[in-house]
């Protein structure tokens, strides 16, 4: 048996080769997925489309998009770097923009809705400045809300535009309940914000009642320690909470004007609602269980721009853009969480890195264990 370093838990070799006897059965199923949805997205494109679509595209118009996407990215990172100086104050900003930029690029490669790379951003946190882990991970808690907050109001965005542009006609079930469902999931982030902000810790009463995690364990303490953190910053800074909101609103409307100034370029004369819904429709094929939505976003691109008389060819042009701009950033960001991993190999036990080195004995680090009885104390 062995045991992972700083959990407690321990992995039997049994259970290994069940994960490796499994790995290779769903990467055929989400190689498979991919190619069927291709199949369907390209199936009705025309290459002579396609090519009149990127003749038509300027070299002026790709520098505007990808300096829209620079400024994206920018604001992200100001969001994660005005939460983290209310503790560190001589945090520079710019290595924050390049962390945040290596946890797109792993989040972007990752099975799912974009996550993945948030441990980068503790690392560099607990590496190159020292903080606790407890904090680091806060800091991130607070950085993924915030920009889950904005993908609600992006939700409400999107909802608003449905029955305006009829982009959902044929799917009555769909627009009546399953989005009403999304809404109510979406708004977990606000719900949990105002709840931290009341000092209330849902994801550490979640962890309290798992039945096969012990509520001692460490990532049990970490997670409570890192959850009342965030509520303490939620209640201790609320001018960089509302500076940390308002630069998350920012970048979500930066992403939505940088789809509109895509469609623009290739002349396809949609409305303001018809950009939103389509827009709307990639940023939710990121949602689909295969690295960068492969597949995905080309899929729904063609959908929602042929709802609007968009030739599917046209609509793959539009794909293409989204898809060569992701993957610019996302590589860049690779590039960037490789440079900072570098050299680190003799780092054997990455876990006991993230949970502070913590003592084979069970005690805790002195740092966490300060912040948690100081916190345990507003209970």
């Amino acid at each position: 048996m062995r045991s992972l370093p700083a959990t407690g838990f321990t992995i039997s070799p049994a259970h290994r080769n069940g994960r490796h006897r499994w790995r290779w059965p769903i990467r055929i199923l989400a190689l498979a997925a991919v190619v069927v949805i291709l199949y369907f997205a390209l199936r009705g494109a025309e290459l002579s489309d396609v090519l009149k679509a990127l003749r038509g595209l300027r070299l002026w118009q790709i520098g505007v998009v990808l300096s829209i996407d620079v400024a994206i990215h920018a604001l992200m990172a100001a969001r994660w770097w005005l939460i983290v100086r209310t503790e560190d104050r001589r945090v520079p900003y710019l290595p924050l923009v390049a962390m945040r930029l290596a946890a797109f690029g792993v989040s972007y490669f990752t099975l799912g809705p974009q996550v993945g790379g948030e441990p980068l951003q503790i690392l560099y946190l607990r590496r190159q400045r020292k903080t606790s882990v407890a904090r680091a991970t806060a800091s991130v808690l607070m950085d993924k809300l915030l920009e889950l907050l904005a993908n609600f109001a992006l939700l409400l965005l999107a909802l608003a535009a449905i029955p305006r542009t009829q982009i959902l006609g044929g799917f009555p079930a769909i627009s009546s309940v399953a989005l009403v469902i999304l809404l109510c999931l979406a708004a977990w982030p606000v719900v949990h914000v105002l709840l931290l902000a009341q000092g209330r810790y849902p994801l550490t009463a979640a962890l309290r009642i798992l039945p096969l995690l012990p509520r001692d364990a460490r990532l049990v303490r970490h997670a409570r320690a890192a959850e009342r953190l965030a509520g303490q910053f939620c209640r201790r800074h609320t001018n960089a909470l509302i500076q940390a909101i308002l630069v998350s609103l920012a970048a979500a409307a930066a992403s939505v004007m940088e789809y509109g100034f895509i469609t623009s370029f290739l002349e396809l004369g949609l409305s303001f609602w018809q950009n939103v819904s389509a827009w709307s429709a990639g940023w939710l094929s990121f949602l689909f269980p295969t690295p960068a939505g492969l597949g995905a976003l080309e899929a729904s691109q063609v959908f929602a721009l042929g709802m609007f008389g968009v030739t599917a060819g046209t609509a793959i042009v539009v794909a293409l853009v989204m898809r060569a701009r992701d993957l610019l950033f996302a590589g860049t960001g690779l590039l960037i969480a490789a440079a900072t991993t570098a050299g680190r190999k003799s780092e054997s036990r990455p876990l006991s890195v993230l949970l502070d080195q913590e003592p084979a004995d069970g005690t805790q680090p002195r740092a966490l264990e300060a912040e948690t009885v100081l916190e345990e104390r507003h209970d």
